[in-house]
């Protein structure tokens, strides 16, 4: 008797399994290049275009600096010569080795003064870039959700990334399951009409 009690408890846990395996909904994947949205994306390319437009000033900053270090230099060394010229009296050349030696200080301060603005300005125009970046990519990743529930999906997958062994995550996929046009198309939808055009890499503030 206690046999066929465990028996019929046995077959009814595996009946019990089975129906919450078919209630389980169907698995559907969708793929999506998040890469190609967030370079596709309107504000993506305003974003750049604002950091090439601040980069491009802090050069000209940078460049201004380098040219009054330049004038000292140029004075440091006409200093230098009236320090050496023994067409003058001791007293002179005195002051001039004096003002030389003050003007070789200012100069070293200046050149510490453009290596630090470089580094700062470097550092907070790379930070405000990665700032920007994560905020859309929030966006982005909002809108991905969005779509992938309007389609019933169970699964996104991002294939704009390689794996670890340098191979793309997706190897093949339908086309009918990307959704990654359907996210440009949505991300773009208010897309002012004066943005600008797609951006290219940018460069780093010139070294001193």
């Amino acid at each position: 008797m206690n046999k066929i009690i465990r028996t019929l408890l046995t077959l009814a846990a595996l009946a019990t399994g089975s129906t919450a395996l078919l209630a389980q909904p169907a698995l559907k994947l969708i793929t999506v290049d998040v890469a190609k949205a967030y370079d596709s994306y309107y504000k993506a390319e305003e974003g750049m275009a604002k950091f090439r437009d601040a980069q491009q000033k802090a050069q000209e900053q940078a460049e201004e600096l380098r040219k009054q270090g330049q004038t000292m230099v140029d004075e440091y060394k006409e200093l230098g010569e009236q320090a050496k010229n023994t067409l003058l009296n001791a007293e002179a050349r005195t002051k001039a080795e004096q003002a030389a030696q003050k003007k070789l200080e200012d100069i070293q301060r200046k050149q510490a003064d453009l290596q630090n603005f470089i580094q700062s300005t470097e550092r907070s125009l790379q930070q405000q870039m990665f700032t920007r970046r994560e905020l859309l990519l929030e966006e982005i990743t909002k809108t991905v959700n969005e779509i992938a529930k309007r389609k019933g999906a169970t699964l996104v997958i991002d294939k704009s990334g390689p794996s670890s062994f340098r191979i793309p995550v997706v190897l093949f996929a339908d086309p009918g399951y990307d959704i990654t046009e359907e996210v440009v198309t949505e991300i773009n939808k208010d897309r002012p009409a004066t943005a600008p055009a797609a951006a290219t890499p940018a460069t780093k503030p010139a070294a001193a």
